[in-house]
């Protein structure tokens, strides 16, 4: 068996990364067998290398070798590309056609791109996989055929099996063996390594010097996130080896070839503080009821012992602290003045926030005196205005709910998914609002 330094010279794969190699790797000792190989990683990254290595280190190196883009051919005509037909299968039918399961027989053939596969192919293939038979399209005679699949994809296989896209039961006849393929963007020392390989190749291509980069346009070089990959950074070597007359590439020259440099910067980011506080709309609204309703249920309590003592006093002396936070919470505005102008009492209109001073603390509350004066009276009065309170409290809290739900849906032009993921809740409870207030 060959190792891996070898493999990678012989294939032209440049890199030195532990992931790079450990693929290479996987792909050596599993050339030898007939098993199934799914090749994943994100487009750009050279899958295409991976199924040419284990077909040429397997005992089928001297069979064909059959690459195909799945997603590249028509889902109307696939079946008769991979199973081929029969004549007149179909309108254009004129020959019978051999498809490339049976061409490659004794062979390997590569599925590139395997999760754009339609439904019905998906099966054929599982017939496949099981045991070597197949159909011709228009024909009921079944055929076999020998050939070992290699299969690629840029897809999250889970997620496209997770929604009906692919099937389950394919997946993992495919993926008897993985082999994922880093992106660039973790390859970081091997990205230099690749530019100059290619601003090499381009300058004996095109018969001209080769290019070099400054300090600084390696720096920039090594922080670009590469989206699209090895492929991409071919592109801009090439494009620069064309196009610049000065062979020495400055920071400038590069950022000019790269597309929106400042948004593909890769950020650091910690993980704790990956969550702004309150970044958007919603979540400031929130924040403001949620302060709002704490501020009225310790006001509640002021009035609530207010009423049941009768001495503002006493009041203001037990929960100094309570009246402080209060005080604190409507901002840069002077407690301390208004409290001078008595010796006895902190106004309570001053809570909340009538700057009538010749008004009286029961009046602002709406609290007759004899209240105050005889704490033994009835206590419907308390329990009434402790109601009324609630039923406010309530009320601006519902308001601000309808307002939220209307004007996520006007947003969403009515779309009841998009208007719940934007509010934060599920599309069932979204629902039961819009029934409950009858939108």
């Amino acid at each position: 068996m060959e190792n891996v330094q070898a493999v990678k010279q012989r294939f032209g794969i440049i890199g030195n990364d532990p992931e790079l190699n450990r693929a290479v790797e996987k792909a050596v000792q599993v050339a030898p067998t007939d098993i199934s190989v799914l090749v994943t990683g994100e487009s750009g990254v050279g899958k295409e290398s991976i199924p040419k290595i284990i077909h040429s280190l397997s005992h089928r190196k001297h069979g064909k070798y059959i690459a195909v883009n799945c997603g590249a051919i028509p889902e109307g005509t696939i079946d008769s590309e991979l199973f081929g037909h029969e004549k007149g299968a179909f309108t254009g039918a004129t020959a019978a056609r051999s498809g490339y399961f049976e061409v490659a027989d004794g062979g390997t053939i590569f599925l590139d791109e395997v999760g754009e596969l339609p439904s019905p192919t998906q099966v054929r293939l599982l017939r496949v996989l099981e045991n070597g038979e197949f159909l011709k399209v228009g024909s009921s005679k079944t055929q076999k055929t020998d050939v070992r699949i290699v299969a690629a994809t840029n897809s999250n296989m889970v997620d496209a099996i997770e929604k009906g896209k692919f099937r389950e039961d394919l997946y993992y006849r495919l993926s008897t063996v993985e082999i994922e393929l880093p992106p660039l963007r973790k390859r970081y020392e091997d990205i230099h390594l690749l530019f100059r390989k290619f601003a090499s190749d381009f300058a004996i291509k095109y018969k001209m010097p080769t290019i070099r980069l400054e300090d600084q346009a390696v720096d920039l070089l090594l922080k670009f996130r590469w989206g699209g990959n090895v492929r991409q950074l071919r592109n801009v070597a090439e494009q620069i080896s064309v196009l610049e007359h000065d062979r020495t590439i400055s920071y400038e020259t590069l950022k000019a070839y790269l597309p929106d440099v400042g948004s593909n910067l890769p950020a650091v980011i910690n993980p704790k503080k990956r969550k702004s506080d309150f970044s958007n709309e919603r979540e400031i609204l929130y924040k403001v009821l949620f302060d709002m309703q704490r501020d009225i249920n310790d006001l509640k309590k002021l009035t609530m012992k207010l009423m049941d003592t009768g001495d503002a006093n006493r009041v203001r002396e037990e929960n100094s602290t309570l009246i402080s936070k209060i005080y604190s919470d409507r901002g840069p505005h002077d407690a301390s003045s208004e409290a001078e102008e008595t010796d006895q009492t902190v106004p309570l209109n001053t809570m909340f926030g009538d700057d009538d001073r010749e008004s009286q603390d029961v009046e602002v509350l709406n609290i007759p005196e004899t209240t105050l004066e005889h704490p033994a009276q009835k206590r419907e009065d308390k329990y009434h205005f402790a109601e009324e309170i609630q039923e406010e409290e309530s009320l601006s809290l519902h308001d601000k709910e309808l307002e939220l739900i209307k004007k996520s849906l006007e947003k969403y032009h009515g779309k009841r998914k998009d208007a719940a993921k934007e509010l934060g809740i599920s599309e069932r409870t979204l629902y039961r609002k819009i029934k409950q207030y009858n939108l």
